[in-house]
This record gives structure tokens, C-alpha cells and sequence, in this order.
């Protein structure tokens, strides 16, 4: 019996909600009705998906017979049952029209202290698809895997990435400190809108690294772009000379607060003049920013 499907993007529709957009697409595959949900219908199934923690849940009151909450927001062990985490997306639900957005791998080795990846999916990286899953000849692909070239399979992968010619943006932070000469010569053959790295603790090696190969990453820094996490495990001294050492080495620095509502002013400050490229260009200096 045809079925009346609601759902619920908890975070809002900043960023589109994958587990929604496979939720859809496997409703209507079984001829399900499915829409957004509407607080004056009634529903067989809501669904409601929520990434962030700190994310007010949703409390209007909902007519459903039933009610299924998913996402890191609510529980880190909750998954997909493998017929609707292995279909194509409903890329419609969100009115997506030239961009495709997915997972080629699963986990991280890493088990950092401030990341859920491990814990949620364990400290291995892991193929979890081919590009194929989640893509049809977009112009533009999002990957959001959280460590791919720590992955046995990156080869394979960045091949089916520079196959598809499609504009590609790596947007979580990739670790550097996997890099090797083989893997910079495959991503050089990319389309790359943006390649995320990442910085997180102030250790050498990580900055060895990334001195290592900037040189034979044939981008401009713009489409290096680094992330900075602060307000963990480090001082603004070291926030500040991170900042300073990406730049001199032609990435592209960005600042991410870890729980920033608890964050002191000065590094609210910093994350305004970095992330704002116009103003972190014409401004050298964080000491110099009014």
C-alpha cells in the first residue's frame, strides 16, 4: 500500500542532508508518496536527520504513525539498512541540479580526540562505493570522505575522479601526513575546484608535510585551502604562527572552532580575519586588523 513519506532536515538546508536525499529516492522507488513535511498533514513515516550536536531539535508537533530519527546529531551508531544507503540520491529533494554528492570511503585511522569519524565508523578507511553510486555526469562532484588517501583503494578512486572530468571539491580536511609523490601526481590530474587539508594539532610534522608538497601540487593556493582547528589543544601563539607558516607556503589557511560558543573573543577575531579572503589578502597581519 502506497505509503505518505515527511521529512525533516533538522540542521536546515545549508548544506543538502545525503541520508534524506537516499531516503527519498528509495521512497519513490517503491512508490511511496514523499515530501517535505508539512505541519497540517498526517503521515504514515516521518524521518527526521540531524548532523550536528548542537543543533536544536525540531519540536513542532508532528501527525505520524511513525517516527524514525537518524544522524550524528541524535546517535553515532544509528546506519541506513544497505537497500537505501546504496541507492542513487534524489538530488530533486533539494532542487540539485549539476552537482553530485557522496562517500567514496568510510573511516579513519586517526582517532582524533575532537572527531567522531572513528568512533562512528571505525579507524580503518575503508571503499565504501565507486563514484557511479552517487554520479551521472554532473558538472560537479562533492566528496566528503574523511581521510581518502588513507585509504588502500585511492588509487582506484582518484582514477574514477579524473575519468569523470567533472570539477571536484574535496571538502573535508585530507591528512597531508599521507601524501606520497604518487598520490600528488594523481591529484594534479584532477579537476580541482578546492582541496581541503587539515592542521589540527601543532606538531612538525604535519607542517613538514605540507612543506614537503606544496611544490608538487600544481595549484594556486586558493584551491589549497587548510583547515586550522582551535580552541582544543593549543594556544593563539600557535594558532596565529599556523596561520602565518600556510601562507608563507601558499595554502590557503581557513579556522575552524572547536565549540565555539565557548571560544575567547581573540580567536573569534582571528577566525573573522582569516576566513574573510578578502579582507586576510589586504591585511598581512593579524596584529594590523582593526
Amino acid at each position: 500500500m502506497k505509503k505518505k513519506i515527511g521529512l525533516i532536515d533538522v540542521d536546515g538546508h545549508n548544506f543538502p542532508n545525503l541520508a534524506l536525499m537516499k531516503i527519498s529516492a528509495y521512497h519513490k522507488s517503491i512508490g511511496d508518496e514523499v515530501e517535505w513535511f508539512f505541519g497540517f498533514n498526517s503521515y504514515d513515516r516521518v524521518y527526521m536527520s540531524k548532523v550536528f550536536t548542537f543543533t536544536e531539535d525540531f519540536h513542532q508537533v508532528i501527525n505520524a504513525n511513525e517516527i524514525i530519527k537518524g544522524g550524528t546529531g541524535y546517535d553515532l551508531k544509528n546506519e541506513l539498512p544497505p537497500e537505501i544507503e546504496n541507492i542513487y540520491p534524489d538530488y530533486d529533494l533539494y532542487e540539485i541540479k549539476d552537482t553530485a554528492y557522496g562517500f567514496l570511503t568510510r573511516g579513519c585511522p586517526r582517532g582524533c580526540k575532537f572527531c567522531i569519524v572513528a568512533e562512528k565508523e571505525g579507524k580503518c578507511s575503508k571503499k565504501v562505493a565507486d563514484l557511479s553510486q552517487f554520479w551521472r555526469g554532473q558538472k560537479n562532484i562533492e566528496i566528503m570522505d574523511p581521510n581518502l588517501l588513507a585509504c588502500e583503494d585511492w588509487k582506484d578512486l582518484l582514477q574514477q575522479l579524473i575519468d569523470s572530468k567533472a570539477t571536484v571539491n574535496i571538502n573535508q580536511g585530507m591528512d597531508i601526513r599521507f601524501m606520497t609523490k604518487e598520490k600528488a601526481e594523481m591529484i594534479n590530474k584532477l579537476k580541482i575546484k578546492i582541496i581541503h587539508f587539515a592542521w589540527d594539532n601543532y606538531e612538525f610534522s604535519t607542517y613538514e608535510k605540507l612543506k614537503e608538497f606544496r611544490p608538487l601540487l600544481k595549484f594556486d593556493s586558493r584551491r589549497l585551502r587548510v583547515y586550522v582547528l582551535t580552541n582544543f589543544n593549543t594556544t593563539f601563539e600557535q594558532d596565529l604562527d599556523r596561520v602565518y607558516k600556510l601562507r608563507e607556503l601558499g595554502y590557503d589557511p581557513y579556522i575552524t572552532i572547536f565549540e565555539k560558543w565557548n571560544a575567547p573573543k581573540e580567536i573569534k577575531r582571528l577566525q573573522r580575519w582569516v576566513n574573510s579572503k578578502f579582507i586576510f589578502r589586504s591585511c598581512e597581519r593579524f596584529e594590523d586588523y582593526k
